[in-house]
């Protein structure tokens, strides 16, 4: 059974929300996830701007977790920005870069740069 993360709105960045995503992402937790960060961001669509998924407690992302990724972009509204922050030489990072992920997806390697960076 996967712990659904708790979403947190960061002090004095009206409009984010941070969720950090658990330590394995596959078949087996992404559908639950997915319904999960939308319900989230459903919730908070009159305010949410930015959506930053956190990977850096995740040590096991594989294509189902890249997927998810996607998905949730998708099916945001427009107005509504997804960041993820991964490092890139750490499996998730490597594995949002070969599937194309960071082509689509702004994937910080900093928190703090994810949660701060201007919102267009």
């Amino acid at each position: 059974m996967t712990l659904l993360p708790t979403p947190r709105d960061p002090r004095g960045l009206p409009g984010r929300t941070l969720i950090t995503l658990p330590p394995e992402i596959d078949l087996s937790n992404a559908d639950v996830l997915l319904d999960h960060v939308l319900s989230v961001s459903h919730s908070r669509a009159d305010r949410l701007r930015v959506l930053v998924l956190d990977l850096t407690r995740t040590a096991f992302l594989d294509s189902q977790g890249a997927r998810l990724i996607h998905d949730i972009r998708r099916r945001l509204p427009p107005h509504t920005e997804v960041r993820v922050v991964a490092h890139p030489w750490e499996l998730p990072g490597r594995v949002l870069e070969l599937t194309g992920v960071r082509r689509d997806v702004p994937v910080y390697d900093d928190l703090v740069d994810a949660l701060t960076a201007r919102y267009p």
